[in-house]
């Protein structure tokens, strides 16, 4: 491999999700010091010139390094946990933030079986000694509090049997909510229960009356409210959920909140018949795979674990 090659090989290996451990010894081990000053010199993304003379990394970089170093080592721990766990532990992290990330409460509260979801509460009393209803009360102050405390407390009818006619006056009641002007839908209670008590195949017959209603899908009509976008995505269509916050977060020079999304998605799904539909979504609605596309963008061992789970499903 030429300097140049290897050079540009290297920022690559900087710049992803993960880091190359094999270039990094095949390369950067050999270089000696003139080399590696030249580096400095011809890379500003990750260096600039002190006023003192010398070539220093620029800290943000430096913590963004030190986060894809361990990147790996949180997809294991990830993995490994039972499952009532790994989501307890994530939605703590979530309301821990300054900003709380509703979407991480969401999508788990609405892909989760009711019975892993009641798993997950009685995880969280053990690890936190206080429930998640009660820290979502805490945490959140906005008007999705009412929703996200009643999608976590959700406990949903899993059968196979759904009242059509129900499902269409319901999906009626979208309909006449969306055209009210003077309501926030958010904070109307009719929409709150109907999302955080009906069944998923409810939802998903509401989902499908409220298209031939108005001939666009409810997700689509709910554009100028994400929460409520995102709830109804993960509840009737999961796959185009999870397809949409894989290709945004699988790009270079991404934000480490979206670099980590890759992980969480990728492995909370793993054991799950959604990996299968995401890949098919993925796929359909990008025009690449979505293993080629984290060849394109991951690197080193950590590529070689999501690959490795992803190819679960095959």
């Amino acid at each position: 491999m030429s300097e140049a090659n290897a050079y540009a090989a290297l920022t690559k290996a900087f710049s992803g999700l993960g880091v190359d451990e094999n270039l990094f010894i095949s390369t950067l081990g050999k270089w000696n010091r003139h080399q590696r000053q030249i580096y400095r010199v011809s890379t500003p993304g990750f260096f600039s010139e002190d006023e003192r003379q010398f070539q220093r990394w620029d800290d943000q970089h430096i913590l963004q390094l030190r986060q894809e170093f361990l990147r790996l080592k949180d997809a294991v721990v990830l993995y490994t946990m039972h499952p009532w766990e790994r989501d307890a532990r994530l939605f703590k992290e979530a309301l821990l933030l300054q900003v709380p990330k509703h979407d991480v409460l969401i999508e788990t509260a609405c892909t989760r079986s009711s019975e892993d979801l009641l798993g997950a509460r009685k995880a969280y009393h053990s690890l936190f000694e206080h429930s998640i209803e009660e820290d979502i009360a805490h945490h959140i102050k906005t008007h999705e509090r009412k929703l996200l405390v009643a999608l976590v407390s959700s406990y949903r009818y899993e059968g196979p049997r759904v009242n059509e006619d129900l499902a269409k006056s319901e999906a009626k009641i979208f309909v006449n909510a969306l055209k009210d002007a003077k309501k926030t839908l958010i904070e109307d209670e009719e929409i709150v229960r109907i999302l955080s008590t009906r069944s998923k195949l409810h939802l998903k017959a509401i989902y499908s009356h409220y298209k031939e209603m108005t001939g666009k899908f409810l997700d689509e009509d709910l554009d100028g409210d994400l929460t409520l976008k995102q709830v109804v995505q993960c509840l009737c269509v999961p796959q185009a959920y999870f397809s949409q916050i894989l290709i945004v977060s699988l790009r270079l020079n991404v934000d480490e909140s979206a670099k980590d999304s890759v992980t969480r998605v990728i492995v909370t799904r793993a054991d799950d018949d959604d990996m299968k539909l995401i890949k098919k979504e993925f796929q359909s609605k990008y025009g690449i795979t979505l293993a080629a596309k984290i060849e394109e963008v991951a690197n080193g061992s950590y590529k070689d674990f999501l690959l490795t789970i992803i190819a679960k499903s095959d």
